[in-house]
């Protein structure tokens, strides 16, 4: 498997991984890296920084939306062997930490193996380290300033529901808003494409997820990068209310 690594916009680009997402953020020399796939997707990260003509020395910082394992997976990886900060919502570092886990369980995927995809889905997570113990032994939270001096000059946006610290990260230079799981396109467990919220048995508190989605449409900006599925190109505020729409 090769990483698919797609620019999206001017130093941005989309990398689909084993059925989840990251974004590489370039300027220059150096890169903000939001997420980074599943443990087992370590070599396609990798592969996605050369693909672009960087390296794991050049990431400045990883920004984790939210401290899944399908997010999370080489994080401690860059921290431990190239000194890169791992920031997240305070909220979320002690889950990145594993303090606590809000992530689906095997009892509740096998109560719902007979939904179609969600068979397939869960073995190929296993062969990922979906269920891997991967804890940042240093987390940091993300700093006060409103916008940070990293590449992309992303802004976070708390929008809980999907854990209790998941963000989703603002480019306003560029129109984009980098969703994480708070808001997808496709998920292999869904027969829905387009905007959605991921099916309910992956929130920590679905009420709050579908309150999130009014937080990401006062986002302006028109294109999506979701956690899950290809880029949605459109007034962010029309899919986000679109993905409101099939929740309710």
């Amino acid at each position: 498997m090769r990483a698919d690594v797609r620019q999206v916009a001017d130093g941005i680009h989309l990398v689909h991984g084993s059925d989840t997402n990251w974004v590489i953020l370039t300027e220059g020399d150096e890169v903000t890296l939001v997420d980074t796939g599943y443990p087992g997707d370590r070599q396609l990260l990798l592969d996605s920084l050369a693909a672009v003509g960087s390296s794991p020395e050049a990431v400045r910082a990883v920004l984790i939306t939210h401290a899944h394992n399908d997010h999370l997976g080489s994080a401690e990886y860059l921290r431990a062997a190239h000194g890169t900060p791992v920031l997240l919502h305070p909220a979320e570092v002690p889950h990145a930490r594993r303090e606590f886990l809000h992530q689906v369980t095997v009892g509740q995927v096998v109560a719902n193996s007979w939904r179609p995809g969600v068979l397939p889905w869960a073995l190929r997570a296993l062969r990922s380290g979906g269920t891997a113990h991967v804890p940042v032994s240093a987390p940091e939270p993300f700093p006060a300033a409103a916008a940070w001096d990293l590449p992309g000059r992303p802004v976070p946006v708390h929008t809980p529901g999907h854990t209790d610290g998941h963000v989703a990260l603002h480019l306003p230079d560029a129109g984009v808003v980098i969703a994480g799981d708070a808001l997808v396109t496709a998920h292999p467990t869904s027969r829905i494409r387009g905007p959605q919220l991921l099916p309910g048995m992956f929130h920590h508190d679905r009420a709050r997820a579908v309150a999130s989605l009014d937080v990401l449409a006062e986002l302006p900006g028109d294109l999506l990068l979701p956690g899950h599925g290809p880029a949605h190109r459109g007034p962010v505020r029309e899919t986000a209310l679109q993905a409101k729409e099939r929740a309710v």
